[in-house]
């Protein structure tokens, strides 16, 4: 599966970095960037629950 962010509707807060740090990151200037767009199978419930919390549903996976 892999997992994307809409950045128009990001608002950085963080909440996927807090969950999946090894897949998401927040650069210097609040810019979500993902790490590992094809997510592993063992990450992919951390995943699921990070795209699941976005405030905004910035994130998708498919």
């Amino acid at each position: 599966m892999k997992v994307t962010v809409d950045l128009d509707q990001c608002e950085a807060n963080g909440i996927c970095v807090g969950i999946a740090p090894d897949v998401f990151e927040l650069d210097d200037e609040d810019v979500l960037h993902i790490v590992a767009a094809d997510v592993p199978e063992d990450r992919l419930a951390d995943v699921e629950d990070a795209v699941a919390q976005c405030p905004k549903a910035a994130l998708k996976l498919r």
